[in-house]
């Protein structure tokens, strides 16, 4: 017997036990064996084990049985399947006992075994023999009348089972149906209400004819006028019953809303509370879960929500004029009074307007297309509803208008329009005019006595001041009353001292700093009074207010309009308190060393002798290996400050501390060390201390790696500035920092941030007086790693590592013009050597293009005829490297390149891709004044070349002519008609793809001239050609990309032409015979997956203009289309699902089949060895429906 056997065969004996104490140690024992990974029961053990935890079940000491039906959840997984089901067979017969102990304990084990129960999905069929051989003994007891205890368990048990483990059941679905239908009508209250929750399971899980079968019948069952009335407790219950199938699966009641809302609409004008609640309960569901088919009949919701939002018979709030004049302690008697006089059980109008607030919350959120209607129609009603008596009411009105402001919150980040819409221009105006009826509305709620409703108020204000930042200034009198009343409330909870030092934060943060220079003397006291509070939470959110008074009361670099002398030295005594703390929480640590920060940067030349015990504490906490990182960036912050504070007496001991930081393995503790050194080095270089800095220094090699390209240019910033102010400090180090930073410039992954640094430190090497490095050292080590490599070692480095290079040597040249003309010079004789290899003159090339930018072309006969002869060259990659310098160096000499280019153009038909890339970087690098003499020559030479027949030199020439629409966009850009209704197809096409040339993420002045023009160019998507058509929406997927305002206006006369690009199109579908077989070639594919392309991109930046009902139709075409086009399906599925989930609901039935298709299509290996595997797509996309997903058949 294995000793884990033994164990249990232990604890079995002592659970029988005479002694309740024993058998209660001895099943907790086996508690914690079951829960044990590790613990694996031989099948005598298993019966054994089962058959002792189902006597238990009996044992007269309830503490022993409660801890036996804990033990049945993990016991489920340890033993066979048989076992489990003797487990559910005895719990279902323990359930029909005549005492009632004894079926309790069954029904809580019958529901622990449920949740146990391994999905369906595993592959496993415990869970569905087990729900088979429950199901029809719950069917039997839920049928019964004679007992309601065991009905309301078997209702309880069967709801769960239902929610968690609806498809096993599928079978059972529809005698469930029939047995669940007759109990809405149950006379028993509790009864009902437990079948209503399990019918709205059974809806989510059922198939689509029953889900019919149960919609028809609650809706047949509600009276209407032809029929005799119904009793109000059934019409409430069958009400609630459809409230709960629209919660649980109201994305398959849509087709049935025009004939239940006008039912649900008729039963609120009957005068019964409670049917009202259900009722607009109801509604909410349907408006949440079915927001399209809920568009016809949004007047009738919003006036419902209107009427009884306000429904309130039993209080007159008329009379309470008098009282809102009055202080809150004055009417302290005579509130109590009012809440004596309304708190009648009876009184159920506060759920009526409750279910109001929240349908009215759901109909904002689910219409953000109507917010204009409903700011000048909703917004009035929830602002005179906030004097509102009842607080969960209070609070869900305050819910409801926080919903409206963050639906008019404007766009954020690099979707934002460029102008903003008239439209919602429009909706912050009339927003702002609501702002003084809101402030006077919560006058008197800041200072009520609920802390809840205080706390609904702050964070009304402080989503009101997000959405329209610098809108409370002119009412910050009554704000700071509201804020100091909170601050001042030393009442059991600190919750709303908190938030209201957060919200204080934020309105410091969007208010103009003026507004508070009135109130300081009457808002430090609390403030500093909350720093020094006990509790962690507090003064750390304290810290962080003083912090932000700080940064915006003093800001740097402008002038005092407020004296800070009476208020410094109560800031610095309470700040220096915590600093000096060494027992507090490490939030409270971390606060109050940024705190000191800001107080030291902002306001240092006031502070006098409480500087340097400030500036020694700091170096204290620099020490701490806790608080070492929040003392970095305080230090960082001092020493960047426009005040330039004294750091003389820590510098000395601070230096050495934050070298050995550039040791350690924490990557933000050395990023924030490298800023450190960096504000350090600019703001006291010369008074740096030589040895301590060359000790700094002989860290930094190590960190100039690819390895973090971050730190390496941070660490090489850090060198820039070090060799500014104290050349001779890098004498030491200088030859390792040039191995490493060569090293790095061999790097193919070099970001242009990092190369810009580099730079930037080789200009200040040879720049010195005297340098650190000479030029013609430093020329040589930049170029040894082309110019040192055996035989032609052009291969042997990214083309990438060429161009950086060729950066540097630029760079190192326009630090020493002198010697750029020299260095020119040498690079033509180096690109002319037949000797050169293949590497040298790649070098060479790309390095004239940037030397040419500062020193000139040099030797222009010599140099056009070293390029011409490039351009022949039998080496790709020296072709295009002189293409390039062409280009560059002719931007620098237009009079004498420009013309020299096209004529070769004209004289070199061969030649032509090469000299078609040398003028888009001319066009490029040139200044625009510089071009305008040559606009129309270049004109014509470009549309001449559009009919080409190489789709490649298209497309440059396309580049091209975007270039030359910069130079002069309002003559230029009208050309584009003339030449679409005109040209050939090839020339159509390329002018469409010159305009997506004309669009930048950045903004530019030619945006609103091309705003004028994008609807004209969209009409190509009408263009017989295929390939106009492409460009078309390759150009239409860049503006939605990088500008989505140049389109947002025009979406409804585009997005009919796009959908009907992603229709499979027969006539474009042809034959291609190969040898004794038949290959169909689709013609059209391309253009298909453009227009699937942009209606992705149109997910992330137009949502709020899709009809997203309209759009899933095209994707679930696009679910049957061609493998890459289902790829970006269910890339768009997952998206949807993510952004709005309930119209994607709605259309589960529909996604089922093209998504079981892919799943269950065999893939061979070599397809999973070479591509994605389109299997994954749904696994993505079902990962956001987990439950509609268990719930379906099959699936």
């Amino acid at each position: 017997m294995s000793t884990a056997a033994f164990h249990i065969s232990s604890l079995l004996e002592k659970m029988t036990s005479s002694d309740k104490d024993f058998r209660f140690m001895a099943t907790s024992d086996l508690m914690s064996e079951l829960q044990k990974d590790s613990i694996q029961l031989d099948e005598d053990s298993e019966r054994k084990v089962v058959k002792m935890l189902l006597k238990l079940l009996e044992d007269k000491n309830g503490e022993v049985q409660n801890l036996a039906v804990k033990c049945l959840g993990p016991l489920v997984g340890k033993v066979k399947e048989y076992q489990v089901e003797t487990i559910v067979d005895t719990l279902c017969a323990n359930m029909r006992s005549d005492k009632e102990q004894l079926r309790d304990i069954a029904g809580i084990g019958l529901k622990t075994v449920l949740s146990e129960l391994p999905p369906a999905a595993t592959g496993s069929s415990l869970a569905t023999n087990v729900c088979r051989k429950i199901t029809g003994q719950l069917t039997s007891a839920i049928a019964q009348q004679e007992d309601v205890a065991l009905q309301l368990e078997a209702l309880d048990i069967l709801s769960d089972m239902l929610s968690r483990l609806g498809a096993p059941l599928g079978a059972f679905h529809a005698s469930l149906l029939h047995c669940l239908l007759p109990q809405l009508s149950s006379p028993r209250l509790a009864v009902r209400k437990r079948a209503v929750g399990a019918l709205g399971h059974l809806a989510a899980a059922c198939s689509t004819d029953l889900f019919i079968e149960l919609a028809d019948h609650l809706l047949d069952q509600l009276p209407d006028s032809q029929v005799a009335p119904a009793s109000p407790a059934t019409v409430r219950t069958l009400i609630q019953c459809l409230g709960s199938v629209g919660r649980l699966a109201g994305h398959r009641l849509g087709s049935h809303l025009n004939r239940l809302v006008p039912l649900v609409d008729k039963f609120c004008s009957v005068d019964d509370d409670e049917l009202r609640e259900s009722c607009l309960q109801a509604l909410e569901a349907f408006l949440r879960k079915c927001p399209k088919e809920m568009g016809p009949h949004v007047p009738t919701v919003t006036n419902l929500c209107l009427q009884y939002l306000k429904h309130d018979p039993n209080y007159n709030y008329d009379s309470d004029g008098d009282e809102e004049q009055m202080e809150i302690e004055d009417s302290e008697f005579s509130e109590q009074g009012n809440e004596e006089e309304y708190s009648d059980d009876d009184d159920m109008s506060w759920k009526v307007r409750r279910a109001a607030a929240k349908c009215m919350a759901s109909l904002i959120s689910s219409r953000p297309d109507l917010l204009a209607d409903f700011h000048s129609t909703l917004a009035p009603a929830l602002i005179c509803r906030f004097k509102e008596r009842e607080e969960n009411v209070k609070a869900d009105v305050f819910g409801a208008y926080a919903t409206l402001l963050r639906q008019t919150r404007p766009p954020k980040g690099w979707l934002e329009a460029v102008d903003e819409p008239t439209q919602r221009a429009s909706i912050l105006h009339m927003l702002r005019g609501q702002v003084p009826l809101v402030i006077k509305a919560l006058k008197q709620q800041l200072k009520d006595r609920s802390v809840r409703t205080r706390q609904g108020c702050l964070s009304l204000l402080a989503e009101l001041d997000t959405v329209l930042p610098g809108s409370l200034a002119e009412h910050m009198a009554m704000l700071v009353s509201g804020i100091i009343f909170s601050l001042g409330d030393r009442s059991n909870s600190s919750s709303i001292r908190m938030d209201t030092l957060a919200f204080l934060q934020g309105l410091l943060g969007t208010e103009p700093p003026e507004a508070f220079h009135v109130h300081l003397p009457t808002l430090f006291p609390p403030v500093l009074a909350c720093v020094a509070d006990p509790f962690y939470k507090i003064a750390a959110e304290a810290l962080l207010v003083l912090q932000e008074l700080v940064r915006a009361l003093w800001p740097l670099g402008q002038s005092r309009n407020l004296d800070p002398q009476p208020y410094i030295a109560e800031m610095s005594a309470a700040t220096l308190a915590r600093l000096r703390a060494t027992d507090l929480d490490q939030e409270v640590k971390e606060k109050a060393i940024s705190c000191t920060g800001h107080l030291v940067a902002h306001l240092g030349d006031q502070l006098g002798d409480k500087l340097e015990p400030m500036l020694r504490l700091l170096l204290d906490r620099l020490r701490n290996e806790i608080t070492r990182l929040p003392a970095v960036k305080a230090l960082t912050l001092v020493a960047m400050s426009p005040l330039r504070v004294d750091l003389q007496p820590i510098l000395a001991e601070a230096l050495p501390i934050l070298a050995s930081f550039l040791r350690k393995n924490q990557r933000a503790l050395r990023l924030a060390t490298l800023a450190a050194l960096e504000a350090l080095a600019q703001s006291q270089g010369l008074s740096l201390p030589p040895p301590i800095i060359q000790a700094v220094l002989a860290e930094l090699p190590a960190l100039i790696s690819e390895n973090d390209m971050h730190v390496a240019q941070l660490a090489v910033d850090f060198l820039a500035t070090v060799t500014q102010a104290q050349p001779a400090s890098l004498a030491e180090v200088s030859g390792p920092v040039l191995s490493e930073l060569l090293r790095l410039l061999r790097s193919p992954l070099l970001p242009a941030c990092v190369l810009a640094s580099v730079e930037g430190f080789l200009q200040v090497l040879v720049g010195t007086r005297p340098p650190c490095v000479a030029y013609a050292k430093l020329i040589d080590l930049l170029t040894a790693p082309v110019y040192q490599q055996d035989g032609d070692g052009g291969p042997g480095l990214h083309k990438q590592v060429f161009h950086s290079l060729a950066r540097c040597v630029a760079a190192v040249a326009a630090a020493c013009p002198q010697e750029a003309a020299g260095t020119a010079s040498r690079l033509v004789c180096d690109a002319r050597s037949p000797d050169s290899s293949t590497g040298v003159k790649v070098l060479a090339f790309f390095s004239l293009a940037e030397v040419g930018q500062v020193a000139g072309p040099g030797p222009q006969r010599e140099l056009k005829t070293v390029l011409l002869e490039a351009l022949g060259s039998p080496s790709e990659d020296v072709r295009a490297a002189a293409s390039y310098a062409l280009g560059r160096v002719g931007a620098g000499s237009l009079p004498d390149f420009l013309p020299f280019l096209l004529g070769q153009m004209e004289s070199e038909p061969k030649r032509q891709y090469l000299l078609l890339h040398s003028l888009r970087e001319a066009l490029g690098a040139a200044q625009p004044d510089s071009l305008k003499p040559y606009v129309e020559d270049i004109w014509a030479l470009l549309f001449q070349r559009c009919e080409g027949a190489e789709e490649g030199a298209r497309s440059v020439v396309a580049e091209c002519i975007g270039k030359l629409v910069l130079v002069n966009p309002s003559s230029l850009l009208p050309r584009f008609r003339k030449q679409l209704a005109a040209g050939q197809p090839h020339t159509r096409s390329t002018v469409i793809t010159a305009v997506k040339f004309l669009i930048t993420d950045q903004p530019h002045p030619i945006d609103p001239l091309l705003k004028s023009y994008i609807g004209e160019f969209m009409e190509s998507l009408q263009d017989p050609d295929l390939n106009v058509r492409r460009a078309t929406l390759a150009f239409f997927n860049s503006a939605v990309h990088n500008k989505p305002s140049l389109v947002r206006d025009l979406l409804g006369d585009i997005l009919p032409l796009l959908y009907q690009e992603t229709k499979v199109r027969r006539d474009l579908i042809r034959e291609v015979e190969m040898g004794p077989f038949k290959h169909a070639v689709d013609d059209g594919l391309d253009v298909r997956k453009a227009a699937f392309e942009c209606m992705y991109s149109l997910l992330e930046s137009c949502l709020d203009q899709l009809d997203i009902c309209e759009f899933l139709n095209h994707v679930q075409d696009g679910l049957k289309d061609h493998y890459d086009i289902r790829m970006l399906t269910f890339i768009m599925l997952a998206r949807l699902a993510t952004l709005c989930p309930a119209p994607v609901l709605q259309r589960v039935d529909h996604l089922i089949e093209p998504l079981r298709a892919t799943c269950t299509t065999k893939v061979s290996p070599l397809h999973w060895s070479g591509t994605y595997n389109t299997n994954h797509g749904p696994c993505r996309f079902s990962r956001h429906f987990p439950g509609p997903f268990c719930f379906t058949n099959g699936v």
